[in-house]
């Protein structure tokens, strides 16, 4: 190799720029690609056959069928997404089946045209570029691992179809491999693999080639359990690993909180909310993110009496009174909330047991779950759902239908509007 020549090594340093190490010893250095993500409004319509032969009379309300609108155009899969997105970032779009979260993924990388809005991937608009141009990579839910080819040549594919010389595609490969751990099965075809071992070499294959954008559909969503957990310990890994930014879309709330930087909540093709998950978590917007984050997810008390008098703001759940804190009783003043009925919230780890006074619960259902008991209740006709270490008390000694008296700390409870279903508080 001719002096100054560079050999390529993915170093990343504190300044944002790449060091490549020369035959000579020296280094050149250069700027590291940059994946700044921007989604303007953006739309996903499907053209509706029903609609172009009954077209909707003018005022008619939109018709809303599997909780997706439908409009003279069709049916809106996706409505006004707009989102930021910082370079190296991980994202994740999070939300139920049919939420709009894939679409909006294949959106992002051209699998799927644009209704509406604006796409830019580092301040250049793509909604009309191919696939093959946006320097994004895909790792689909199936895996999609050609079963003739061995691993290598799966990992090896896209780089030989860009025609990349052969010393650098081994090369490549071979770190990959390395970063995944998949290097001792690099001669195998995907059938002699198990199903995490498939999804290392899916990942491989999307990272070789070192694009701007990775993006993952439901990845984990085919693996078991302790699998779904190891592997995403390994993507967190990953991520520190390659310099690259992550839109990653999941149905699982728990994946969600666990690699995101931010978390993106999708309900009928709307966003409810983005937060990092500590956000999510502590101060959801509405009644939905409350009860979809969490597990097992948030207690609901309906018919909650909130009285406003001359000392200030308070609640009454279940004939049992609380004072609010000094800031929520801000927040509630600030936006001149009067006396009404609420719904309030509380989440099973704050649920708290107490010998004597509190609220008056029958015990349905005591589930072990290891270090913590699950303890379902029912209290006046609502399901609560209390958490408690099984340090504080013995699984064998709950019997059903005994009494117990629960309280929790006020800071520590969440009201929401019981028609607008968002949040009074947070």
């Amino acid at each position: 190799m001719a002096c100054g020549a560079a050999v390529w090594r993915p170093v990343v340093y504190a300044d944002g720029m790449i060091r490549e190490v020369t035959a000579c010893g020296g280094t050149v250095t250069k700027a590291r690609k940059m994946a700044e993500v921007k989604l303007v409004n953006i739309k996903k319509v499907y053209p509706n056959q029903e609609g172009k032969k009954k077209k909707a009379k003018k005022g008619d309300a939109p018709e809303k069928k599997v909780n997706l609108q439908i409009t003279d155009e069709g049916v809106v899969a996706v409505q006004e997404f707009s989102l930021d997105i910082k370079d190296k970032e991980f994202i994740v779009l999070v939300g139920p089946s049919g939420c709009g979260k894939s679409t909006t993924l294949r959106m992002v990388a051209g699998l799927e045209e644009i209704s509406g809005g604006e796409l830019y991937i580092d301040d250049k608009l793509v909604n009309n570029i191919p696939p093959k141009d946006r320097d994004i990579a895909m790792v689909f839910q199936n895996y999609a691992l050609y079963p003739h080819m061995t691993v290598f040549d799966n990992m090896a594919f896209s780089l030989k179809l860009r025609k990349t010389p052969k010393a650098e595609i081994d090369k490549k490969v071979r770190e990959a491999a390395e970063i995944l751990d998949i290097t001792q099965y690099l001669d195998r075809k995907p059938k002699a693999l198990s199903g995490g071992q498939r999804q290392r070499v899916a990942i491989g294959r999307a990272i070789v080639r070192e694009p701007k954008v990775l993006l993952m559909d439901e990845p984990l969503s085919n693996l078991d359990a302790k699998l779904r957990n190891q592997m995403r310990a390994e993507i967190i890994k990953l991520r520190q690993k390659i310099n690259t930014t992550f839109i990653y879309v999941t149905h699982d709330q728990t994946e969600a909180m666990t690699l995101g930087d931010r978390i993106v909540i999708m309900k009928d093709g709307f966003i409810q909310q983005i937060g990092t998950p500590q956000e999510v978590f502590n101060h959801p917007c509405n009644l939905f993110v409350a009860g979809f984050i969490g597990t097992p997810q948030m207690n609901f008390f309906n018919g909650t009496k909130l009285i406003k008098d001359a000392s200030g703001y308070s609640v009454e759940i279940l004939g049992h009174k609380i004072e609010l804190t000094a800031e929520q009783q801000a927040k509630l003043k600030a936006d001149g909330v009067e006396s009404k009925t609420v719904i309030a919230g509380v989440r099973p780890q704050h649920i708290t047991l107490v010998d004597q006074g509190g609220i008056d619960a029958k015990v349905d259902v005591s589930e072990m779950m290891g270090a913590e008991l699950h303890l379902h209740l029912d209290a006046g006709g609502n399901e609560v759902v209390a958490i408690v270490p099984i340090t504080e008390m013995d699984p064998s000694s709950v019997k059903y239908g005994e009494v117990l008296h629960f309280t929790f700390r006020p800071e520590l409870l969440h009201l929401f509007d019981a028609e607008t279903e968002k949040s009074l508080t947070d």
